[in-house]
């Protein structure tokens, strides 16, 4: 597997965990007390790092920190909107496209000397 996709994948998998991590108490957890909620957060972020820094690590060799961190984002968000619906239930809305575009248009910006060739 190249550089690209494994980090592409360790990125994915760290932001589900990140993702529990951060909101899943919001669902499962918010009728206990914020200690409770943290802790477990952070048991759970610790699989996100130990797939994270990883993940950072290879892709640093093949990308700039810049290039890693837009992509980081855009897997946030592509892994984000999904769990905001599907697991707590929120409203789908435009502003979602919207972030999507203007993401995708710092990727543009970041990855543009190796999408055109140069």
């Amino acid at each position: 597997m190249n550089r690209y996709t494994l980090t592409i994948v360790l990125l994915t998998c760290s932001n589900v965990f990140m993702t529990f991590a951060w909101y899943g108490h919001l669902k499962n957890l918010s009728h206990q007390p914020w200690i409770v909620a943290a802790l477990v957060s952070w048991g759970i972020a610790l699989f996100e790092y130990l797939l994270q820094v990883p993940a950072n690590r290879i892709g640093h060799d093949v990308m700039s920190v810049g290039q890693l961190k837009i992509l980081q984002e855009v897997i946030t968000l592509a892994i984000f909107v999904p769990f905001s619906i599907l697991y707590l239930k929120e409203k789908l809305t435009l502003d979602y496209l919207w972030a999507g575009l203007c993401l995708l248009g710092a990727v543009f910006f970041l990855f543009r000397a190796r999408l055109m060739g140069s």
